[in-house]
């Protein structure tokens, strides 16, 4: 079945894709909340780098939650 191995490769790398754009976005949005609270409390880079630290870890750990869910359903 060379068509479905195929079709599973394309997935996938359209798959991490997605979850590529979404790390970008959630560090740039969450990077941005984080900048706006340091101008509001005048606190510097802590919410900044705080909240970016976050959304990187929050995304590459639901992506890792859906790889593993998905190795068991192959």
């Amino acid at each position: 079945m060379m068509i479905a191995r195929d079709h599973r490769t394309t997935s996938s790398i359209f798959l991490l894709s997605a979850w590529g754009f979404v790390i970008a976005i959630a560090s740039i949005v969450f990077l941005y909340a984080g900048y706006w609270l340091d101008q509001v409390f005048d606190s510097a880079p802590t919410f900044m780098l705080g909240l970016f630290l976050l959304a990187v870890f929050m995304s590459i750990w639901r992506l890792y939650r859906e790889a593993w869910q998905r190795r068991n359903d192959v």
